[in-house]
């Protein structure tokens, strides 16, 4: 009977030291059940770091540059960036060159540009149109100031409304006394 490394109280580093030793000495049988479980554990790792780790890289979303309560989002692409307009759905591509960041528009987003500028045009025209056909302000009387009369009268009436307080204030107050 052959000794073990335990047997020859042996630490767990002098067996693994020693593993070629006992590889030569194992079986021929031994040593391919051992080769297939490490090929079969080594097989079984890669497909699990394939099948868990490629779809999660494959996923990530490129990185979004806006906030969410944004209108736009820029994501970045060859030589410049991708603007979404979050409302509309529109693309534009956005270079930048010396500092400076220009978006070119899209082909229907330039016809959809183009519509609202003619709509505007025509909506413009008809709204100088009605302006044109409708009638001028009220003419305004040419003298504005009240007539001799008429500021004979105010004066009147503000005249007898101050004799009243006073005649109020006086019946109202106990002979020398104060207010």
């Amino acid at each position: 009977m052959r000794a073990t490394a335990i047997d020859a109280g042996m630490t767990n580093a002098h067996v693994r030291a020693s593993f070629p030793l006992r590889a030569a000495t194992m079986g021929r049988a031994q040593h391919l059940f051992f080769a297939h479980l490490f090929l079969a554990h080594l097989f079984l790792a890669i497909v699990l770091a394939v099948s868990f780790g490629a779809p999660a890289i494959a996923e990530a979303p490129p990185p979004v540059i806006a906030p969410d309560n944004e209108r736009f989002t820029l994501t970045p692409a060859e030589g410049g960036y991708v603007r979404l307009n979050k409302e509309t759905g529109a693309l534009s591509y956005c270079s930048v060159k010396d500092g400076v960041t220009a978006c070119r528009l899209g082909a229907e987003e330039r016809a959809a540009f183009e519509a609202e500028i003619e709509r505007l045009r025509k909506e413009n025209a008809a709204l100088k149109a009605r302006a044109e056909a409708a009638p001028g302000p009220p003419a305004a009387r040419p003298n504005m100031a009240p007539s001799e009369e008429e500021f004979e009268r105010a004066l009147s009436f503000t005249e007898r409304f101050l004799r009243r307080i006073m005649r109020l204030f006086r019946e109202e107050t106990s002979p020398g006394g104060a207010l």
